[in-house]
């Protein structure tokens, strides 16, 4: 595994584009545009810091412009369980649940091919 600067993350501004300008074409909200942007922001951070991966794989699929699927892939096997913390102060920790917040549906799965995981979410444009 890479060793990994936390004060240099990777650039995830072409997902986020790539995302925007899928959503916009499709004639989406911009309140739900913000809300997968957000989301997939989470994921791409998580991605990299326990994850492990310096440029972690984004895919964008937008189903009959009515569902949009955003995965993530990373190289750690390990899937991620979101947080229970009693301290309100902690600096992280509650980027799944924001996730869970801010789309329909999300999940984790072993990755058919190779070594790692997908995370994913789904947002659907008339919820």
């Amino acid at each position: 595994m890479c060793a990994l600067n936390p004060s240099n993350p990777p650039d995830w501004s072409a997902a986020r584009d790539e995302l925007r300008d899928v959503l916009t074409a499709a004639g989406w909200p911009d309140d739900l545009i913000s809300d997968a942007e957000l989301a997939l922001h989470e994921l791409f951070v998580n991605a990299w810091k326990h994850g492990g991966d310096p440029a972690p794989t984004v895919v964008v699929v937008l189903s009959a412009d009515r569902t949009v699927r955003v995965s993530v892939a990373d190289g750690s096997p390990v899937l991620p369980a979101p947080r229970l913390s009693a301290d309100p102060y902690e600096e992280s920790g509650r980027g799944l649940h924001l996730v869970r917040s801010l789309t329909h549906r999300f999940g984790a799965a072993p990755r058919r091919r190779g070594k790692g995981k997908c995370v994913w979410f789904e947002l659907d444009r008339a919820a």
